[in-house]
């Protein structure tokens, strides 16, 4: 795989947070700026770099990082305060010399959980990150303080899943879908990226607009490793950074209050396997979780191989859990309206939060971060022979792997490193999960750049 990198304009700069790390104690800005210099710095340069670099979209994080092989940050201390020292940073994020002002609170989102996570979560022995407790609570710490949670407010937060590779027809579906649900006083929170991830933000925005829903949310949720595939999109008015996919995913699930699932790649199909594992768990019976794919009337085949799947992999009873409506976003709107409100209903009943689903039950195998090393991806136990919801683990993972080897730095190197990554399932399975996977690639639903799609896997 050639990584050529093509010489962009840069911009050095000096700014000051926006958004947040606007008050810190003069113990917080010492231990932020050791922090910065420490092993750490790459990890918030590449980050940073990501951000700053959300006008030009690319899924190749690595092809990123070359282009901008001279980008610095580096975190200077004051004493009212820090302040953001930027080298060579992509002459795109400013404007007549100033950062835009979406891009600047971005920015300070990045660092501040980033830095939060590795010195609160990580690096503290009160979050015992092995056990599935200790993980849900340190999960509910970095939304708290990133100010997502929300305790005033009547359940509103719809989660849109979905690809950021999709055709302009599906893009502008998004949007309708996004349009009705902010009609009907629904806030979106997506992976913060393009495609799927930026269509429902910003049908919402028009529609908050109309019905003069000031405070309308735009939460996007994004982790390290997969930030410069799906940069966030200029609308997200809240950005939160979980540590690894597993946290992202289980932020998403414990502060929605229903999913959208529009067509996508492997990240999608990511996501749905693990949004039904999680559904599909003994102790999660009786929660109500409004699910609908959806998409344009000409993606019906589309939901039509997911569905096909799933029901092979899953049970004929995980139909019970998913609402399949094509080409009509009014309709997508008024059940995920419906859904809600019983969420709502339930809540109040048992006296439970609205702003974090406490009751779900997250099994460890969905917890537990996933490295998809060759060894562990040739692992995976991929057969019928083990309880449904420990399958859609296994499948997740594999999954996960895909989008590892397609867009993550760390993944790319492998691939280059070992070749692809190998998958063995009994022979039915292998069967249509082969056929899945060609599909997406038939529908170019793996990559952004560029006009071939090289598999990072094999199926064996």
């Amino acid at each position: 795989m050639s990584h050529t990198p093509q010489p962009r304009p840069t911009l050095s700069s000096i700014i000051s947070p926006e958004g947040s790390l606007e008050v810190l104690s003069q113990h917080e800005v010492n231990r932020l700026q050791r922090t910065s210099k420490s092993g750490l710095h790459e990890l918030l340069r590449r980050c940073a770099l990501a951000v700053l670099n959300c006008g030009n979209p690319t899924d190749d994080s690595l092809a990123l990082m070359e282009a901008y092989k001279d980008f610095d940050i580096e975190v200077l201390q004051q004493d009212r305060g820090i302040r953001l020292k930027l080298t060579n940073a992509p002459a795109e994020a400013f404007v007549d010399g100033h950062m835009i002002r979406g891009i600047r609170e971005h920015l300070s989102a990045v660092i501040r959980d980033i830095v939060y996570v590795y010195n609160e979560i990580q690096q503290h022995n009160r979050f015992d990150l092995t056990t599935g407790e200790g993980t849900t609570n340190a999960v509910f710490h970095i939304l708290r303080k990133a100010g997502t949670l929300k305790p005033s407010r009547d359940p509103s937060l719809v989660v849109c899943w979905g690809g950021h590779s999709i055709s302009r027809d599906e893009y502008e579906y998004t949007k309708d879908v996004g349009y009705h649900l902010g009609l009907r006083d629904l806030d979106i929170c997506t992976g913060c990226g393009p495609g799927a991830m930026k269509g429902p933000m910003k049908g919402a925005n028009v529609a908050h607009a109309k019905q003069r829903r000031r405070e309308g949310r735009y939460l996007g949720i994004s982790e390290p490793g997969i930030i410069a595939a799906e940069a966030p999109n200029p609308i997200v008015n809240e950005l939160v950074v979980m540590p690894d996919i597993e946290k992202r995913l289980e932020a998403f699930v414990r502060l929605g209050h229903g999913i959208v699932v529009f067509p996508g790649g492997v990240g999608t199909a990511e996501e749905i396997l693990y949004l039904l594992g999680i559904l599909l768990h003994p102790s999660n019976a009786d929660i109500p979780f409004p699910l609908i794919f959806t998409g344009p009337a000409d993606s019906a085949d589309y939901f039509k191989k997911i569905d096909e799947f799933l029901v092979y992999t899953l049970g004929e009873a995980v139909r019970d859990y998913y609402t399949i409506i094509t080409g009509d976003p009014v309709e997508v709107a008024r059940q995920v309206r419906r859904g809600v409100d019983e969420v709502t209903e339930f809540r109040r009943t048992h006296q439970d939060a609205f702003y974090y689903n406490w009751r779900l039950t997250v099994a460890r195998n969905f917890q537990a971060p996933f490295e998809p090393t060759h060894a562990a991806m040739r692992s995976l136990t991929l057969d019928n022979d083990q309880p449904t919801h420990e399958l859609a683990a296994n499948l997740r993972r594999a999954f996960s792997g895909i989008v590892s080897g397609n867009v993550k730095e760390q993944g790319i190197l492998a691939i280059e490193a070992e070749g692809p990554f190998e998958l063995s399932a009994t022979p039915e399975l292998m069967r249509r999960l082969d056929a899945l996977l060609s599909s997406f690639v038939a529908q170019g639903r793996m990559k952004l750049d560029g006009d071939t799609y090289t598999p990072c896997y094999i199926l064996k």
